[in-house]
């Protein structure tokens, strides 16, 4: 994505309510956003898990029609995706800074101050609910509440701090390789999910393979890098 502008729109209709990408400059660099709804009602953002993006995080919930027209009814819809997580994303430059989660908490709040939002309600999944955690204790007067799916709630332990150095030598080394996505696979789901009936895999963890498959294995480094950083500096 050149660098050009201060945004960029693309219209999609990948989700059942359709809606608009927008790429938005910030200080951290490019971050892709997509809107759904009517931007005069009250704003909802949501930041998604590692490797994932608005689409495969959060389809399951807009796919039903009963959540999805009542989180529209009363919302416009902000999905914030990683850096590098977006659809159709290119590799994020070598020479691009490595960001921190402060660094992605601030960004979000850059996306706030380009589409004018004072205040917002938060759903996040896991790394993302970590990243609008640390958001809402930065900029508290501009959260209205928190949704946390799985939290990351605080820095990593340092039995998380060393798995997630295995993945990332994983990573730099295999790419998205069968291992590495078994251990996001479990991340993102239970075991008797994973499992399915009488053993079978199910059809959800053959569809997440393949859009894992998708992914960009650096920026998904890079993600999870900064996750795995106790602050900026670190």
């Amino acid at each position: 994505m050149g660098e050009s502008s201060d945004s960029a729109s693309i219209h999609i209709d990948m989700l059942p309510f359709g809606g608009k990408e927008f790429v938005v400059k910030t200080s951290k660099g490019l971050i892709s956003v997509f809107v759904c709804g009517d931007q005069e009602k009250p704003a909802l953002i949501t930041y998604p898990d590692v490797a994932l993006n608005h689409i495969s995080c959060f389809q399951g919930l807009f796919f039903c029609s009963d959540a999805a027209s009542l989180l529209l009814h009363n919302f416009c819809i902000y999905h914030i995706d990683a850096p590098g997580h977006e659809v159709g994303a290119e590799v994020i430059s070598p020479d691009a800074p490595l960001l921190c989660v402060n660094d992605l908490a601030d960004q979000v709040a850059e996306v706030l101050d380009y589409f004018g939002l004072k205040e917002v309600m938060c759903v996040g999944v896991t790394a993302g609910a970590y990243i609008l955690t640390l958001f809402a204790m930065k900029y508290t007067e501009r959260v209205l509440g928190l949704i946390l799916v799985s939290p990351i709630c605080k820095a990593p332990s340092w039995t998380e701090w060393l798995y997630n150095k295995v993945l990332l030598n994983l990573l730099y080394f295999y790419g998205m390789c069968g291992v590495l996505k078994e251990c996001l696979l479990q991340r993102y789901f239970s075991k008797e999910l994973r499992s399915g009936l009488h053993g079978a895999e199910s059809d959800i963890i053959h569809t997440f393979r393949r859009l894992l498959d998708e992914r960009q294995s650096l920026n998904v480094m890079r993600f999870l890098e900064a996750i795995n950083t106790f602050s900026c500096g670190a």
